[in-house]
């Protein structure tokens, strides 16, 4: 039985996609069944390895939906005993009721809200009229009809061939390579996911922190998740070795360039490195490059797949670049690899669209997506330089942050013990929207840290954010430093 008395509702209706955290949709949705008296104070919540289990979740994120509650003094946890629901405290029962949901459901209007929270380009960006222009040419050629008739599950040739084209020319491809094209990069993660997983139970290596969609689509089912530490210059080598040494993990995924959410950027002799280490365990990997063409500075690094084509998938998509709606992404490996791929995308999905791929195809062929590439590659660096600027300037001293060349976000490392998730709410309040580290958490919690995506604002709101962030953050250093919030801290 999932709770102590029977579940007062339906299970809650999680959506992976939202940019709402799925551990904060969680403690949201608890939150409003406390609030509304279906869970009473003394009840049991289940266990984070049932509840995960139950929701088909990573068990962290059950974890960090409890902590966000005790917090709130909603839950209380027992060592040994579980987490128990403590009630409303007066204080705050009658704010609650308006925020039991997430504007996304509540329908509640945020075009106000200065919105770190999102890593995808800014929608004033885009091309409209050379997007319009590449539909119409594609729709006025004679081979129109076949754009709109059922195609072949491993992608449309013409946009394949273009692809492997491209990965060859940049030395990440050869003669015994292909490519899946999929809907979006969530999508291979996926198949990838259910190749490891055919014969069983599977170790996975992932950074930590990490992009939540990653924790989300290979920590479920039959696969246990292994937390390498991530930071400015990527994976921590170290302790990577200590796992493929000791762990022997089928799958190790890493995002070099730009790591979501650190920022961060692997050196290229830790590239190296890294294949020759996964090469002895025994390990594939999964290079994750959509961010790589969005540097701002610097040099280009050579891709982790150039050092050992045999023993890396690589992962790519223009939804960073061009058109997130579109949903369009793919898959580079060996070819018998991407022919296990596409018999398994088979099984569940026929194909990706197949007017987005034609129309993404000739955006690319025709000169449009590099001339767009520039004029991000122009914004992203006057929005970043405005988001570091503006982290030196208003976040409380002590404060650490990452400095990356590229990309669309960095990471926040606050002061003491000011927990960002406690912080969030006042930070909406006051206009102002990010994602708290713990979303991103694989084995280390993070509650001071906090991911600040920058591509979607221009850079004075991008500075207003942050004057607004750094007030709210001080307020809370504040609380946490007050002779009451020390006695209460030395109680418990």
């Amino acid at each position: 039985m999932l709770w102590t008395v029977p579940l007062p509702d339906s299970p809650p209706r999680l959506d992976s996609h939202s940019t709402e955290p799925l551990y904060r949709q969680l403690g949201l949705w608890l939150r409003e069944q406390i609030v509304a008296g279906r869970l009473r104070r003394g009840e049991r919540l289940p266990a984070t390895r049932d509840l995960a289990e139950r929701l088909h979740l990573n068990r962290a994120t059950i974890a960090s939906a409890y902590a966000m509650l005790e917090a709130e003094g909603l839950l209380a946890g027992h060592v040994g005993k579980g987490s128990f629901v403590a009630g409303v405290p007066e204080d705050r029962a009658n704010g609650w009721g308006a925020m039991a949901r997430p504007a996304e459901v509540t329908g509640a209007s945020t075009s106000g809200t200065i919105r770190f929270e999102s890593s995808r380009p800014s929608a004033d960006l885009f091309p409209l009229d050379e997007f319009r222009a590449c539909c119409q040419e594609v729709l006025a050629d004679d081979g129109a009809a076949a754009v709109l008739q059922l195609g072949s599950p491993q992608g449309m040739p013409a946009l394949r061939e273009y692809l492997l084209a491209e990965a060859i020319a940049q030395g990440a491809a050869g003669p015994h390579d292909d490519v899946l094209v999929t809907s979006g990069c969530q999508q291979a993660m996926d198949l990838i996911e259910r190749l490891i997983t055919l014969d069983g139970e599977a170790r996975i290596a992932v950074e930590d922190p990490v992009y939540p969609g990653v924790r989300n689509v290979f920590g479920k089912g039959r696969a246990r998740l292994l937390g390498v530490p991530t930071a400015e210059d990527g994976m921590d080598m170290e302790a990577l070795e200590n796992i493929l040494d000791r762990q022997r993990p089928k799958l190790l995924v890493v995002t070099p360039s730009f790591q979501n959410p650190t920022g961060g950027t692997l050196p290229e002799a830790a590239r190296r490195q890294m294949v020759a280490m996964a090469q002895r365990a025994g390990t594939l990997i999964v290079e994750n490059g959509i961010y790589a063409d969005l540097r701002y500075s610097g040099t280009p690094l050579a891709t982790v797949r150039t050092f050992g084509r045999e023993s890396v998938l690589q992962l790519g998509s223009f939804s960073k670049l061009a058109f997130p709606g579109l949903r369009v992404g793919w898959v580079l490996g060996p070819r018998a690899v991407i022919a296990r791929l596409t018999q398994i995308r088979h099984w569940c999905d026929l194909h990706s669209d197949q007017l987005s791929q034609s129309v993404l195809l000739q955006f690319a062929r025709s000169g449009r997506l590099e001339r767009h590439r520039q004029k991000m590659l122009d914004h992203g660096a006057r929005r970043l330089s405005a988001v570091l600027e503006a982290c030196a300037a208003h976040l409380p001293r002590g404060s650490r942050w990452t400095r990356p060349e590229g990309g669309m976000s960095l990471w926040v490392e606050l002061p003491g013990s000011i927990d960002t998730a406690l912080a969030l709410e006042d930070a909406q309040r006051a206009g102002v929207s990010y994602l708290p580290g713990r979303a991103f958490a694989v084995e280390r919690p993070a509650t001071n840290a906090l991911r600040l995506s920058f591509a979607g604002e221009p850079p004075a709101r991008i500075e207003e954010g942050l004057r607004i962030l750094g007030r709210v953050f001080r307020e809370h250093a504040d609380r946490r430093l007050s002779p009451v919030s020390e006695m209460e801290t030395a109680v418990v």
